[in-house]
């Protein structure tokens, strides 16, 4: 019994001590691993927005907007303060172009979007809705009330929005080149579907202006994707943009933010701001195809 017991034992004590060697290999590659799973980690971030530079790029430029949409806001409240209507019409005026661009972005800040920019059909209540603030209402206190003292509330809540959108716009986690692209794609369609009624600056008649800055956001972010897409979708994407900005080109001053009355537009007119953002919207979204953001 005793020779065949033997055997056994060596057996089983090299078993063990397979064991305890595999055990602490393995704790010894404990903090290897730990690395190795941080890395794969940052490969795997990398792989579902593989287009981290170029939102970042674009985030940057709305970054620097929203700094200078700042001291417009504070200078509209300002002017209200004083009581005078063309004050007060200019300075509402030069206040607009910096967030129609940043417009851009609106899903990624739904609050601060409709603080800051939703007009009254976006409440159950309209404009009597206590939810209805920002531009639009100012603009109406302004344009249609002759009333500025009223709108200096709503100018101090203003710049308290623009100061949160500030904090949203710098913090990169609300942002993606597909969401973004959702936002560039959905502005191009409100242009020709909803802002060309007229409906957008009904009071101040300043539409066209919208127009153009919505139409300069939507490049602005496209821009940083051009070099990753091929020539025959950029040409399409250029084309479409000057096409827009040829629509309104004489009913704009390069440098100034005042735009021609939109009233003043005929059926032309308008229906070539149409034709071209339709072309742009169709355009971005064959660029949005091609770099698999569908």
């Amino acid at each position: 019994m005793k020779p065949r017991i033997f055997p056994i034992l060596i057996s089983l004590a090299m078993a063990i001590t397979v064991i305890v060697i595999s055990s602490d290999q393995v704790a010894g590659l404990v903090p290897q691993s730990s690395a190795v799973n941080d890395l794969k980690s940052l490969n795997l971030t990398q792989a579902v927005d593989p287009y981290s530079n170029q939102v970042e790029a674009g985030l940057n430029y709305f970054r620097r907007l929203a700094q200078q949409q700042l001291p417009l806001v504070e200078n509209l409240k300002v002017a209200l303060k004083t009581g005078n209507i063309k004050v007060a019409e200019f300075a509402y005026v030069e206040a607009r172009p910096p967030y129609e661009q940043i417009e851009v972005f609106a899903p990624s800040f739904e609050q601060e979007d409709s603080d800051i920019d939703a007009r009254p059909y976006a409440f159950d209540e309209g404009e009597q809705s206590s939810d209805f603030k920002g531009f639009h209402r100012i603009e109406r206190l302004i344009f249609r009330d002759r009333n500025p003292a009223a709108a200096v509330p709503y100018a101090e809540e203003l710049v308290d929005s623009i100061r949160s959108l500030i904090g949203k716009l710098n913090d990169s986690s609300n942002f993606s080149a597909a969401l973004n692209f959702d936002g560039m794609i959905a502005l191009a369609t409100e242009v020709p579907a909803k802002k060309i009624s007229g409906e957008e600056e009904t009071w101040s008649d300043q539409s066209v202006l919208i127009f153009r800055e919505n139409w300069d956001g939507i490049y602005s972010q496209y821009k940083p994707f051009a070099s990753l897409l091929n020539s025959a979708i950029t040409t399409q994407v250029d084309a479409a943009y000057q096409a827009c900005r040829n629509s309104i080109a004489p009913f704009v001053t390069e440098g100034v933010a005042a735009a021609a009355p939109y009233s003043s537009l005929g059926t032309q007119e308008r229906r070539a701001i149409v034709k071209a953002s339709y072309q742009l919207r169709d355009a971005l979204i064959m660029a949005r195809d091609a770099l698999n953001l569908g």
